[in-house]
């Protein structure tokens, strides 16, 4: 009851009554993120650190998977913006498990909390593997299993966090319910010797973990701010001091995969 009444009052006004799945919910999200200082400079911290995971030189056009809400192309006005649904400011409508773009001519796929929420990965992981270029990258921010994350996915975010899902496909549903939040973790840690057998095009280049509480502090796309704005660089520099112990700490992982071989 105390749960439910607490949820209730830092439930953000404009993610009320609205179904998950829906393109209006998505399109609440960026209203939401718009109006939320704290939550918008650790959207562009991310953009900034996804970009600068990127190879140098890459000329190629750069596809943003799974745009939903964000603001990426602030950033990088060049890329390809897309998503699985009609909305304001995407460029293609597309599903990641079937990318409507011919053999190598991407130079990079970026995506934000989307990886999770691919209904079969492998599709994707072959499919980018088809586009991207030799010595050109995927990089994603998405959710990693760590102690603290298990207790915040578990208890206090909607998705599904299963670590013990034997299958890297997702059960049935919609474009944002259908998620397993533990689903990189998955792959690139829990199963990674299986992932480089069978991806053997993809170099896990890095992984580099971070944020166990800023995402916290913002309250999301669906709560309201915990901490205001001012306070942004304070935190991320308490957070810094936990670099050391990331492997403990972290909610989130910013993965790079590098495909293999030379260019053409």
């Amino acid at each position: 009851m105390i749960r439910d009444r607490l949820k209730s009052l830092l439930t953000h006004p404009l993610s009320r009554n609205l179904h998950i799945d829906s393109a209006e919910t998505t399109i609440r999200r960026a209203q939401i993120i718009k109006q939320k200082a704290f939550l918008r400079k650790l959207y562009r911290d991310c953009y900034i650190s996804i970009l600068d995971a990127l190879p140098e030189q890459i000329n190629e056009s750069i596809l943003e998977l799974g745009s939903g809400g964000g603001f990426f192309k602030d950033y990088h006005p060049g890329m390809l913006a897309s998503d699985i649904l009609p909305l304001p400011g995407v460029d293609i409508i597309l599903d990641g498990q079937r990318l409507p773009f011919c053999q190598a001519s991407l130079g990079a796929i970026v995506m934000m909390d989307v990886f999770h929420h691919i209904p079969k990965i492998k599709s994707f992981l072959s499919e980018a593997a088809r586009c991207v270029i030799p010595g050109g990258a995927v990089v994603m921010i998405e959710p990693w299993n760590t102690r603290w994350a298990r207790l915040i996915y578990r208890h206090l975010h909607h998705e599904p966090f299963e670590p013990d899902a034997k299958s890297w496909d997702l059960p049935p549903g919609g474009p944002l319910s259908q998620a397993n939040s533990a689903l990189p973790w998955i792959v690139f840690e829990r199963d990674r010797k299986i992932f480089e057998i069978e991806y053997s095009e993809w170099d896990i280049n890095k992984i580099v973990l971070h944020t166990p509480f800023c995402y916290i502090f913002s309250g999301g796309v669906a709560f309201r701010s915990l901490v205001p704005a001012c306070l942004y660089k304070l935190c991320r520099r308490i957070e810094a001091f936990l670099d050391p112990r990331m492997n403990r700490w972290a909610m989130f992982a910013t993965i790079t995969l590098i495909r293999k071989g030379d260019r053409l």
